[in-house]
């Protein structure tokens, strides 16, 4: 069973920056590890729906971006830490959310939240202004 686990959210101002990593362990219902399934950040503002912000294939060659965050943010993978990583620049209020990491029981990347089997516990960003 795939356990993922989210930390480095907190408080920044405006124009901050801030790392979020994902730690990744066990194995998908098919059997594959960190190192063969691909990685997804997803986000939910109170009051809105689940929203996609980024994802990574399972060799990090591959890296998709919402229009939203696309040129601040950067998703990125180690595989030998099993450790996917969301490096967040000129964070804005409106980023402000709780941040899920996401993997699936496959390999293809995907940009919607039901193609993803299994879901960290979130941690919170709060961008003041």
């Amino acid at each position: 069973q795939v356990q993922l686990v989210e930390s480095g959210g907190g408080l920044v101002q405006a124009g901050g920056s801030l790392r979020l990593s994902c730690a990744a362990s066990g194995r998908t219902r098919s059997g594959r590890t960190f190192s063969s399934y691909p990685m997804g950040w997803f986000r939910q503002a109170p009051g809105k729906e689940r929203e996609f912000v980024a994802a990574i294939n399972w060799s990090g060659d591959n890296t998709y971006y919402a229009d939203s965050v696309k040129g601040r943010f950067t998703i990125s993978r180690d595989n030998a830490k099993n450790t996917v990583y969301l490096q967040m620049n000129s964070l804005k209020p409106e980023d402000t959310a709780v941040y899920y990491c996401a993997t699936r029981d496959g390999l293809g990347v995907r940009d919607n939240s039901s193609a993803y089997d299994y879901w960290g516990q979130g941690t919170q960003v709060t961008v003041s202004s």
